[in-house]
């Protein structure tokens, strides 16, 4: 059903379908791979390498995704020798006379782009670096020019580091794929920020969100099929609580793979969803498991496993796996690891998700109660150098040393280290906001405090030039000038900028956006979250 060969040095995979001739390219590349001063880069590429394409009668499209980036179109043979072939050319000489108009572009998506429910779990787990920068918005596309994203697609959109696949009878005949040469890139390490799991943060209202960790088997994808049959029966056919209740599987690409889990809740209903969430979670814990419930999910994959089309609908899957080192298994070899999946593998899974378990609650609600660990919001500690104290006595303190700045209000400290430090935001009257890889951000406003003229010039000397965003100037009038400490002492909790105070991860909520007028509190509000946002 599946057969490999190559076409111009790049691997291929080839699966019958039903329908009309499908192909795609897929690329070892994706938003983790671009650090937080390029996010956007790989998006950029995408958008430029389809522009040549233009109004065309077939169907066609890209997508960016966390460590992989497709193309796909379908039509006939020599529809997508057409679009394969100048797709390939695209890459090798990108259009860049469209750059600004396809930044712009990528800033109208990204408007319109309501955000998946999961988007703040990235951020919270990863930080600002490799798979939590899903949550981050496209912070690098305004400083990207020509020989930028030309670079980029030259080191990335490469014939070792892509796979071509196609649902039909045959690869169209005459197609060639004209890419450089390359490497394979391997995927990002992943490293967590969290101290302690199983975790909780507090979000925006609408709704519980969970993930959790597995490594990558057939027992992992059978209980997210569980665990989302039973947060459906809990809190949608028993209780009422929830209309959407759903939970999905996704492979990492590092050989573990994410479940993700997700009940809406109308604001009075808050508590009662986070409590019934929580129970099902729980029941999975002790291992209360039912067979029929096991035997139920089996029949419904089996299924799909057995549909014609199922060796075509997984060759973007079979792709991505080639592409990341993950064993290519046949449809009899998954439906045989899958008949062996039992009781005790499940369990085995749930413990490995539930364990490693992060948990959004909403504004107001708290899981410290179901052994959840708060996860932190500020710094452990502040760095070691001189001591600057705000000009309106409210008791914070900028602290400006040879390996960082922290900013400390009472017991909270906001801290970022040069060497881990992720992006900085920089305006031109002085302003500078740091965000660590930890995720944890500092707003330096050099008027609050009675500090050196030269406070800006020694933050710019000692970070990373390539990871200095520039910023529109801020009007006049938006220029922060000193205030009254807030009445309750240390950091504010809420989303919004204060003047006077360094921001640090928020406890939830959606980031205000980073415009010409005030630096926000911390972060941006993030895209959509998801692992394939769409685009074109």
């Amino acid at each position: 059903m599946l057969h490999r060969t190559d076409v111009d040095g790049v691997a291929t995979l080839l699966a019958p379908g039903s329908g009309p001739m499908t192909a795609g390219l897929t690329f070892r590349v994706g938003l983790a791979d671009e650090g937080a001063a390029r996010i956007g880069i790989t998006h950029l590429v995408e958008h430029l390498a389809l522009h040549r394409h233009g109004v065309a009668d077939y169907h066609y499209n890209g997508a960016t995704g966390s460590v992989v980036t497709h193309f796909h179109m379908q039509g006939s043979e020599s529809d997508i020798v057409t679009y394969l072939e100048m797709l390939c050319d695209s890459l090798a000489n990108l259009p860049v006379q469209r750059l600004e108009t396809e930044k712009a572009i990528l800033r109208t998506e990204a408007a319109g782009r309501g955000g998946g429910v999961n988007r703040m779990l990235p951020m919270w787990r990863y930080g600002a670096q490799h798979y939590g920068l899903v949550s981050y918005p496209e912070w690098g596309i305004d400083r990207l020019g020509p020989d930028d994203v030309q670079a980029w697609a030259s080191a990335w959109f490469t014939r070792a580091n892509a796979v071509l696949w196609v649902s039909g009878d045959r690869i169209p005949p005459g197609l060639r794929l004209r890419l450089p040469a390359g490497t394979l890139r391997p995927v990002p390490v992943a490293s967590t920020i969290l101290p302690a799991t199983p975790a909780y943060f507090t979000g925006a209202a609408g709704g519980v969100v969970f993930d959790g960790i597995t490594r990558r088997h057939p027992a992992g994808s059978v209980f997210a099929l569980m665990l989302e049959r039973e947060l459906f029966r809990s809190l949608r056919q028993e209780s009422g609580l929830s209309y959407a209740a759903s939970a999905a599987y996704d492979p990492r690409g590092d050989g573990f793979a994410v479940v993700t889990a997700f009940a809406d809740a109308l604001p009075e209903k808050q508590g009662a969803v986070v409590g019934g969430f929580v129970d099902v979670l729980a029941g999975f814990r002790v291992g209360r498991i039912l067979q029929t419930e096991l035997d139920a999910v089996r029949a419904k994959r089996d299924e799909a496993l057995r549909h014609r089309d199922a060796a075509a609908d997984r060759l973007p899957g079979l792709a991505t796996d080639l592409l990341t080192g993950a064993r290519l298994r046949s449809l009899d070899e998954l439906r045989a690891s899958l008949h062996a999946v039992t009781l005790a593998d499940v369990h085995a899974a749930a413990l490995q998700v539930l364990g490693s378990g992060l948990l959004q609650v909403p504004s107001g609600s708290r899981a410290d109660w179901a052994g959840f660990v708060a996860a932190p919001t500020t710094s452990t500690d502040a760095i070691p150098g001189h001591t600057y104290r705000a000009v309106d006595g409210s008791g914070a303190a900028l602290v400006l040393g040879a390996d960082g700045v922290s900013v400390v209000d009472g017991e909270c400290r906001a801290t970022v280290r040069y060497r881990s430090c992720a992006v900085v935001h920089a305006w031109p009257d002085g302003a500078r906001q740091l965000i660590g890889l930890d995720g944890i951000a500092v707003l330096v406003e050099p008027a609050l405090f009675a500090a050196p003229a030269d406070t800006t010039a020694r933050i710019d000397r000692s970070v990373d030039p390539s990871i200095v965003l520039p910023m529109p100037a801020r009007n006049p009038g938006d220029t922060p000038r000193p205030a009254p400490a807030p009445s309750s002492g240390g950091f504010p909790s809420s989303t919004g900028p204060i003047p006077g105070t360094a921001g640090v991860l928020p406890p939830g909520g959606s980031f205000p956006p980073v415009t010409g007028t005030f630096p926000p509190f911390t972060g941006l509000r993030p895209p959509s979250g998801g692992m394939f946002p769409p685009s074109n």
